[in-house]
C-alpha cells in the first residue's frame, strides 16, 4: 500500500473520530414565557423591592415636617433702654438679692440735719424726710421682697423710722371709726398681691397697698436726685390703698388706673373711692413724660367736695459719655401741677393749687460723681395739700396754723448737693436748702413745742415761734442692696 493511501486512510479515521465533537449543538426548541396579569406584576415587584431594602438595610424614614416657627413674643416693656438716669426711678441695673421665685431688698437711709434757725426743740418743718435738727437721724430702714412665679406677683416690704411717721401722720382718715389704722399699717411700706396676664406688651392687676409717683419724686431716696424732696412731692401723696390696673399697649407706653380708698389714705372720709389715671411714655431712653391724673372726695363732713389733681413731668438726658473721665451724662427734669377743690362750702378761685419745679444734675467720671441744683415754687390758696406743722394738742386754737378756704400759701425753695457713688448700691450725698414762704411757716429759734422744747412742760401762754424762711445743711447715707 502506497504512503498516499495510508495517508488518506489516517486521516479519514481522524476526520471520522472529530466530527461528532466539531458539529453544532443542537439547538433547544424556544418557549414563550407566561403572561402574568397587572395585579400579579405589581406584586411581584413589591417582592423584589422588599428583597433589595432587606439586602440593603431598612429604608430611612422620611424627615419631619419643621414645625411653624412661633411668632416673637412681645418686648419687655421699657426694656430697650437704659432708664438708670431719672429721677426717681432707681439706678441700679442690677438687684443684688434675686432668684427665680423672688427679688429681695434692703434699703437704709440716714441724715443729719442741721437747720441754721437752730430750733430749741429739734422739729422740722414742712418735709416728711428730714425731721431732727442737729441730730443723726434714722429716716428709714426697709426690707422686703417682689415674689413671682409663673404669672403671679406678689410684694411685701416692711419700714421702720421717721420717715413713716411723718408721712402717715397727714393721714386724717384713720381717725373714723375704732382700731388705730396707723397703728396697723405704720410698719408696712408696700404689701400686694396680683396677676399678669400676657395680652399685648402686658396686663398686671394688684390689690393692696403700693407706692405713688406723684410729684416727679420716688419715697426711697435712694432713687432721687436731691435729697430734701420738694414741696410738690411732700404735698401729693406717697402711697395708695386699692386696686391697680397697669397696661402696656407698646413696649414705650404705659396706662395706669387707680381705684383706692383715697388721696394717700388708709381709710375713707365718705363712701367714694377715689380714681386715678397715670400715662408713662418713653419714646427713647433720653425722653420720658409721665402725667398722673387724681380725682376723689377728700374732705371730712363736706361730702359735696370734690379733688382733682393734675401732675405732669419731662426728663430729659441730654449727654450721655459713659466712658468719660469729666463729664459723663447730664440730664434735666421739670414737673408742672395744678389741682383744685370745688363743690360744697368751696369755691375753686379760693382752693386751688398750682407747682412748678426744676432740676438739673450733671453725673462725672464714670457717673461716680454728681452734681445736682435746682428748686420749685408753689402757691396754694385754702392751704389743703400743705404739710401742716405738728402744733401741740394743749396750744390753743388762735395759736395754731390755719387750714381754711381762702387762706393765702406760697412757698419756694432752692437746693444743690454733690454725691459720691462708689458703686450701684451705696451713695454719699452732701446737700444745701433754702426755703422760703409767704407766711410764717418753718420753725424758728424758740420751736413751736413749749418754752423748754419739751413735750411735757407746760405751754400756758406759749406762742409758737413760725418764721418765713430757713436753710439746712444735710449729709445723707444711702444704701440699697
Amino acid at each position: 500500500m502506497s504512503s498516499i493511501a495510508r495517508g488518506c486512510g489516517f486521516a479519514g479515521l481522524l476526520a471520522l473520530l472529530l466530527l461528532p465533537a466539531l458539529a453544532p449543538a443542537e439547538t433547544p426548541p424556544l418557549t414563550t414565557a407566561p403572561t402574568l396579569s397587572p395585579a400579579d406584576e405589581l406584586r411581584a415587584l413589591k417582592e423584589r423591592l422588599a428583597a433589595l431594602e432587606a439586602r440593603l438595610g431598612a429604608s430611612p424614614q422620611a424627615a419631619p415636617t419643621p414645625a411653624a416657627a412661633a411668632p416673637p413674643a412681645p418686648a419687655e416693656p421699657f426694656a430697650f433702654g437704659d432708664f438708670t438716669w431719672l429721677n426717681g426711678n432707681n439706678r441700679q441695673s442690677r438687684a443684688l438679692l434675686d432668684s427665680p421665685y423672688l427679688t429681695g431688698g434692703l434699703v437704709l437711709d440716714t441724715n443729719y440735719t442741721f437747720s441754721f434757725n437752730q430750733p430749741i426743740d429739734h422739729t422740722i418743718v414742712g418735709s416728711t424726710i428730714t425731721a431732727r435738727h442737729n441730730e443723726l437721724n434714722l429716716a428709714m430702714v426697709s426690707a422686703g421682697a417682689d415674689f413671682h412665679h409663673k404669672n403671679v406677683r406678689a410684694t411685701l416690704t416692711l419700714q421702720y423710722g421717721s420717715r413713716p411717721n411723718l408721712v402717715q401722720s397727714s393721714d386724717g382718715t384713720t381717725a373714723r371709726g375704732q382700731y388705730n389704722l396707723t397703728e396697723v399699717h405704720k410698719y408696712i411700706r408696700e404689701v400686694n398681691f396680683g396677676y399678669h396676664f400676657d395680652v399685648l406688651h402686658g396686663l398686671n392687676i394688684d390689690a393692696g397697698i403700693f407706692m405713688s409717683y406723684i410729684g416727679m419724686f420716688s419715697y426711697l431716696s435712694f432713687e432721687n436726685w436731691s435729697y430734701q424732696t420738694p414741696y410738690t412731692a411732700d404735698n401729693t401723696p406717697w402711697y395708695f390703698e386699692g386696686v391697680r390696673v397697669q397696661i402696656f399697649p407698646t413696649e414705650k407706653l404705659k396706662i395706669e388706673v387707680w381705684i383706692v380708698n383715697g388721696w394717700q389714705s388708709y381709710s375713707k372720709f365718705h363712701e367714694t373711692p377715689g380714681g386715678g389715671l397715670q400715662f408713662c411714655y418713653r419714646p427713647w431712653e433720653w425722653l420720658s413724660f409721665v402725667s398722673n391724673d387724681y380725682f376723689g372726695v377728700e374732705t371730712r363732713d363736706d361730702p359735696g367736695r370734690v379733688r382733682f389733681h393734675t401732675d405732669n413731668t419731662l426728663q430729659l438726658r441730654y449727654l450721655e459719655r459713659p466712658d468719660s473721665r469729666v463729664m459723663s451724662r447730664a440730664a434735666v427734669t421739670t414737673t408742672l401741677n395744678y389741682g383744685f377743690e370745688a363743690g360744697g362750702a368751696v369755691s375753686l378761685d379760693k382752693q386751688y393749687y398750682f407747682s412748678a419745679m426744676l432740676f438739673n444734675r450733671f453725673w462725672f467720671y464714670r457717673n461716680i460723681f454728681a452734681w445736682t441744683f435746682g428748686g420749685s415754687y408753689v402757691t396754694n390758696p385754702g392751704r389743703y395739700l400743705v404739710l401742716a406743722p405738728p402744733d401741740p394738742p394743749a396750744l390753743d386754737e388762735a395759736s395754731k396754723f390755719k387750714i381754711a378756704p381762702g387762706l393765702e400759701f406760697s412757698a419756694w425753695e432752692f437746693a444743690t448737693n454733690l454725691d459720691w457713688m462708689p458703686n450701684q448700691f451705696l451713695t454719699y450725698r452732701i446737700e444745701y436748702v433754702y426755703r422760703g414762704a409767704s407766711v410764717p411757716y418753718f420753725n424758728g429759734p424758740g420751736g413751736i413745742t413749749s418754752p423748754s422744747g419739751y413735750v411735757d412742760t407746760p405751754i400756758a401762754g406759749f406762742q409758737p415761734d413760725r418764721v418765713t424762711s430757713e436753710s439746712r445743711l444735710i449729709l445723707a447715707l444711702l444704701i440699697r442692696m
